[in-house]
C-alpha cells in the first residue's frame, strides 16, 4: 500500500514558489511565515517529507566522490538504516544528487532512482549510508516506488514539498491525497516565476480534483488551506 500522501506548500497570493522573491507585508514577514510553515508541518505527524532534485541540491552541497571500483551493488533496493523512523525522500531520476551523509537533521535520506542510474553512483550512496529505492522500468513508475517506500521502510504518511515539477507529477499520477497550502500576504508577480504545482505543457486539467475541506485565518495574515484530492474519473 502507498502512503498518504498531503502536498504541504507556503505560497504568496500568485502561487510563487520562494519566499525570498515576494513582497513585503505589514502583515508578517518571510521569517515568521516560514516559521508557520514549519510548524504545521510538524502537525501532520508524517513519517517523511519528499523533495525533487533541485530542491534537495540546494540542501544538500556535496560533489561526486565514488568509490574506487570494482561495484557491487543491489540494483533495487537498498536499505541502509533498518531502525529508521523519520525519512527525507528525494526523487533523482539521473543520479545527480550527492550527500556528505545519510541524515538531514535526524531524517534518513532515501533517493528515488531511475533504471539508468550507474553502479558507480549507486556505490557512492551506499557508502554515504544513503538508502535507495531503483526504478523498474525505464521511466519513474511513482507509484511502484511509493508502494516500495510502504513495504520496506514501513512509510504510512509522506508530506510532499516540491519544488513545483515533481509536485506536478505526483498529482498527475493520482498519488496526493491531500493538499495543504499556507498563503502569505504577498506578491511575486516576477514574469516567468517558479508556481508551487507545475506539469508539463498542457497541466493538470483533467487529471484531478480538489474538494476545499477547511480555510483557516492563522496570524501574521495567513491562510491555511485544505484540499482533498482525488483523481479525475
Amino acid at each position: 500500500m502507498k502512503p498518504y500522501i498531503v502536498c504541504h506548500m507556503i505560497t504568496s497570493l500568485d502561487g510563487g514558489l520562494h519566499p525570498s522573491r515576494w513582497t513585503a507585508s505589514p502583515d508578517g514577514n518571510r521569517a515568521i511565515w516560514s516559521a508557520a510553515y514549519e510548524a504545521i508541518h510538524k502537525t501532520f505527524g508524517a513519517d517523511g517529507w519528499l523533495v525533487g532534485r533541485v530542491t534537495m541540491a540546494e540542501m544538500s552541497k556535496a560533489g561526486p566522490h565514488a568509490p574506487a571500483g570494482p561495484f557491487d551493488v543491489d540494483r533495487k533496493v537498498h536499505v541502509a538504516r533498518p531502525d529508521a523512523r523519520s525519512f527525507a525522500i528525494a526523487v533523482d531520476q539521473h543520479g545527480k544528487l550527492h550527500f556528505n551523509g545519510g541524515d538531514f537533521d535526524g531524517d534518513h535520506v532515501i533517493v528515488l532512482l531511475g533504471k539508468q542510474v550507474s553502479d558507480q553512483h549507486l556505490a557512492e550512496l551506499v557508502a554515504d549510508g544513503v538508502s535507495y529505492i531503483v526504478s523498474d522500468g525505464q521511466e519513474m513508475d511513482l507509484a511502484r516506488l511509493l508502494e516500495t517506500l510502504g513495504r520496506e521502510f514501513n512509510i504510512r504518511r509522506l508530506l510532499l514539498e516540491g519544488g513545483a515539477g515533481v509536485n506536478g507529477s505526483f498529482f498527475a499520477a493520482g498519488l496526493v491525497d491531500e493538499l495543504s497550502l499556507l498563503v502569505a500576504p504577498a506578491v511575486d508577480a516576477r514574469k516567468g516565476s517558479d508556481r508551487v504545482i507545475e506539469y508539463e505543457q498542457d497541466g493538470l486539467a483533467g487529471k484531478c480534483e480538489l474538494s476545499l475541506l477547511s480555510c483557516d485565518k492563522l496570524d501574521d495574515g495567513l491562510l491555511h488551506l485544505k484540499y482533498a484530492v482525488k483523481a479525475s474519473s
